[in-house]
C-alpha cells in the first residue's frame, strides 16, 4: 500500500488528537483501584485506531466502532458505582472518531480536538458557570437567544416582500437579534467585569454591528439599573463611535474626493463622541463598584427588541416609497429617512451619488451632514424611549455635540 502525504499528514494528526486528550485525562484518571480506565495511551491508541480504519477499509469502522463501545460499557460498569458520570467514556468514543476524521479533514478534526480537550479541562469553571454564574432566567433568555438566531433567523425568507425592496424579513429579523444580543452581551459585561469598563467595551465592539440597537440595548439596561446609568450611556456613544468610523470607511470607499472634504469634519465628530464617553467613564459619580449578579435581572427585554423591529420596518418602507416617489431628485431626502434605519446604506447611496457628478460636492457635504443628524435623531429617540429621561439626555448631548462640531467645520471649510 503506498502512503501519502496526505495520509501521513491525518495519522500525525490523529496522534496529537490522541495525546491530547489522553494528556488531560491521564492528570484526572487518579490512583489505585478506582482510577479511570481510560488515561494517555489509551486515547491516543484509540485516535489512531480510527484512523487506521479509514486508511485500511473504512467498513472496519464499524467493526473497531463496537469494540470500542465495547469497552466504554465495560469501563462505566467498572466505575459507575463511584462516579456516574460517564464524561470519561464519551472521551474514548470522541477520541476515535476523531482520529477517523483526522484522515479525512485534518485540520478540522485537529480543532474539534482542541475543543474537546478544553471541555474536559473546564470541568469547574463550566460547572460553577452553570450552577452559579447564571440564574434561571439568564438561562432562559440565553435559549431565547440562541432560538432567535438559529432557528427563526434561517427560516426567514431572504427576500424583498414589497415592490420597491424594502422589507427583507431576514435583514429586519437582524435588528431584533441584535438588540437582544447587545443586551446579553451588556449583561455579561457587567456581571464580569463590571459597570465602569464592561458597558463601555461591549459597547464600542456592538457599534459595528448596529449603534441604534445597541442604544436601545444599553437604555434598556439603563432603565433596569439605573446605578449604571453613566457607563450605559458612555456604551451607547461608544457604540455610535464604531458606527461613525465605519461611516468614514463607507464614503471612503465610494468616494475618495468626499472623504477629503469632509474629513476634518467627521474628526471633530470622532473626538466630541470620545470626549462625552469619557465623562461617563471618568466623571463623577462613575467610580461605583460592581453590581452583584442579580438572579432576578434580565438580559434582554423580547417585547422592546420586536418593537425596535417593528419600527425598523415602517421606517424601511416609508424610505423606499419616497425614494420611488422622487426619483434622484429626492435622493437626499430619501437618503436622510434611510438614516433613520440604516446609516451605512445611506453614507454608501450618498457617496455613489456624489463620485457619479449626480450631486455636486458641496451639497454632498450638508448631505453627511445631514445623515448624522437624522440618525443622531433615531438614536436620541430611541434613548429617551429605552433608557428614560436622564440616559436619553446623556447620550443626546453627545449625539448633539458631534453634529454641531461637524456641521461647524463643514461651514468654516471650503468644499
Amino acid at each position: 500500500m503506498d502512503f501519502s502525504a496526505a495520509d501521513v499528514s491525518g495519522l500525525a494528526a490523529a496522534l496529537g488528537i490522541g495525546l491530547l486528550i489522553g494528556i488531560e485525562r491521564e492528570r484526572r484518571k487518579g490512583q489505585g483501584a478506582l482510577r479511570s480506565a481510560a488515561g494517555v495511551r489509551t486515547h491516543a491508541l484509540l485516535s489512531l485506531a480510527g484512523a487506521l480504519c479509514v486508511l485500511v477499509d473504512t467498513r472496519l469502522l464499524v467493526v473497531t466502532g463496537l469494540v470500542v463501545a465495547g469497552l466504554v460499557v465495560v469501563s462505566y460498569a467498572r466505575s459507575g458505582g463511584d462516579d456516574p458520570g460517564v464524561t470519561g467514556e464519551v472521551a474514548m468514543v470522541a477520541s476515535f472518531l476523531l482520529g477517523a476524521l483526522a484522515m479525512r479533514s485534518p485540520a478540522l478534526a485537529s480543532g474539534l480536538g482542541v475543543v474537546v480537550a478544553v471541555l474536559l479541562h473546564t470541568k469547574r469553571p463550566l460547572h460553577r458557570l452553570s450552577r452559579d454564574l447564571i440564574s434561571q432566567r439568564e438561562l432562559g433568555d440565553l435559549l431565547l437567544l440562541a432560538a432567535a438566531i438559529l432557528v427563526i433567523w434561517p427560516l426567514l425568507p431572504d427576500r424583498s416582500l414589497d415592490p420597491w425592496g424594502a422589507l427583507n424579513p431576514r435583514v429586519i429579523w437582524k435588528y431584533v437579534v441584535l438588540v437582544m444580543a447587545v443586551g446579553a452581551v451588556g449583561h455579561v459585561a457587567l456581571r464580569l467585569v463590571g459597570a465602569r469598563w464592561g458597558l463601555p467595551l461591549a459597547g464600542f465592539f456592538s457599534g459595528f454591528a448596529s449603534s441604534t440597537a445597541a442604544t436601545a440595548g444599553f437604555g434598556q439596561q439603563a432603565r433596569d439599573t439605573p446605578p449604571v446609568r453613566r457607563p450605559a450611556a458612555s456604551a451607547a456613544l461608544l457604540s455610535n463611535l464604531a458606527s461613525l468610523l465605519l461611516f468614514v470607511a463607507v464614503i471612503g470607499a465610494g468616494s475618495p474626493a468626499l472623504l477629503r472634504s469632509t474629513v476634518w469634519a467627521l474628526v471633530a465628530a470622532v473626538v466630541v463622541l470620545l470626549g462625552t464617553s469619557a465623562v461617563g467613564i471618568w466623571g463623577r459619580g462613575s467610580d461605583s463598584p460592581p453590581l452583584p449578579g442579580d438572579p432576578t435581572a434580565r438580559a434582554f427585554r423580547l417585547s422592546w427588541a420586536l418593537t425596535f423591529g417593528l419600527a425598523i420596518t415602517v421606517v424601511l418602507f416609508v424610505s423606499a416609497w419616497l425614494r420611488a416617489l422622487f426619483g434622484d431628485a429626492g435622493a437626499l431626502v430619501t437618503a436622510g429617512i434611510a438614516a433613520l434605519a440604516e446609516l451605512h446604506a445611506s453614507a454608501a447611496s450618498v457617496a455613489q451619488l456624489s463620485a457619479s457628478g449626480s450631486l455636486a460636492l458641496s451639497s454632498a457635504r450638508w448631505g453627511v451632514v445631514g445623515l448624522l443628524v437624522a440618525s443622531g435623531l433615531v438614536k436620541s429617540v430611541v434613548a429617551f424611549t429605552s433608557g428614560g429621561r436622564r440616559f436619553g439626555l446623556l447620550v443626546t448631548a453627545g449625539l448633539l455635540g458631534s453634529v454641531v462640531a461637524a456641521a461647524l467645520v463643514v461651514a468654516l471649510t471650503p468644499a
